[in-house]
């Protein structure tokens, strides 16, 4: 018996009946022979780790554009947040921890510079609109590898396009939006526990507002701290969903409204505050510029594409600014449309 397959024996025996089994996976849309040592979701928490889209993570916002502090988030510390989370939740609840995992790393693989700002001017301007978490999929199904794409199991994918909730609920009454893995679930559960716990962090480190402006109803039932918000929802969502008979992962009334609360004190003081406004409208005219230059200039990235493959301009252009990084998309303006010092030869 291989190592595979004896984790794949011991899944069976130890997680819970709800939890999604490697060995019984939906598989991959280009089958392939599995490996000796590592479970398929292994595979794929492996492949994500070491894709480029991954890498660039640690130069991509996640609230504050281009920050001077070592200790501001960056989109990839933001998916490790939400992976620690989401592993926890899942291990409590005797799910698969290794599907958790996988979603959680490449729920973000396909958001763009500067964060929101970034994805609001691509859905501007791109004319098929732009939303990250398809940004996410189309980067493991197509754009890694040099086109190959990631190959990923059916119940990573399914994962990451139904993790993104906006503004919505967090898990609607209405389940036809929702993973269709518990393991999916506790990664958009967890999305939303780690943004906007950290994103209050940043917010209180950044001066941008102050402790004792926090909505006192909201510090009632979370908690005063950072680690103790996060112990509240974590448990919360345990306990709340081994009272449903883990029909979904679930969220009790008061914690759940806490959150919302929580979501709507960050977007009217943070998120869309004049001061991060001001930042993020510099941004999307940086992005905007880009991608009318490359539309006009589409030979200057795409050379040894052939022209008969360069049908869908707008398509290519979109997928190379949302994979640029800050500083890589502002580094490009600045080479396209500021004046250079002239070096003498």
């Amino acid at each position: 018996m291989t190592i595979r397959k004896q984790t794949e024996e011991i899944e069976r025996r130890t997680l819970h009946p709800r939890a999604s089994l490697s060995s019984e996976s939906k598989g991959r849309v280009r089958p392939e022979r599995e490996g000796e040592i590592r479970t398929c979701f292994q595979r794929d928490r492996d492949r994500i780790i070491h894709s480029k889209a991954f890498r660039r993570l640690k130069h991509k916002t996640q609230v504050f554009l281009a920050p001077k502090g070592d200790h501001y988030r960056t989109r990839l510390t933001h998916v490790l947040e939400v992976s620690q989370i989401a592993r926890t939740i899942s291990r409590a609840l005797r799910l698969n921890e290794d599907l958790t995992e996988a979603i959680a790393l490449g729920h973000d693989l396909g958001h763009t510079p500067f964060g929101h700002a970034g994805e609001a001017a691509l859905r501007e301007i791109h004319p098929g609109g732009f939303d990250h978490y398809k940004q996410s999929l189309r980067v493991v199904d197509l754009l890694e590898r040099n086109g190959q794409g990631l190959n990923l199991t059916h119940e990573v994918r399914n994962g990451i396009v139904t993790h993104s909730k906006g503004k919505g609920m967090i898990i609607p009454q209405d389940r036809g939006g929702l993973s269709g893995t518990l393991e999916g679930q506790v990664v958009r559960v967890s999305d939303i526990i780690a943004y906007v716990n950290h994103d209050l962090d940043d917010a209180l480190r950044a001066g941008v507002i102050k402790r004792s402006e926090i909505p006192p109803e909201i510090k009632k039932v979370l908690g005063d701290s950072y680690s103790k918000r996060i112990d509240t929802m974590v448990k919360n969502v345990i306990s709340s969903t081994i009272a449903v008979s883990y029909s979904h992962i679930h969220m009790g009334d008061d914690v759940s409204e806490a959150i919302y609360s929580l979501r709507d004190f960050l977007f009217e003081r943070v998120y869309e505050s004049e001061r991060i406004k001001k930042e993020f409208r510099k941004a999307r005219k940086i992005l905007i510029d880009l991608y009318e230059h490359y539309l006009e200039h589409i030979e200057d990235v795409f050379i040894d594409v052939p022209p008969e493959k360069k049908i869908d301009r707008h398509r290519m252009v979109c997928d190379f600014i949302a994979g640029m990084t800050d500083r890589f998309a502002l580094m490009t303006y600045e080479r396209l449309f500021l004046p250079q010092e002239w070096h003498q030869l």
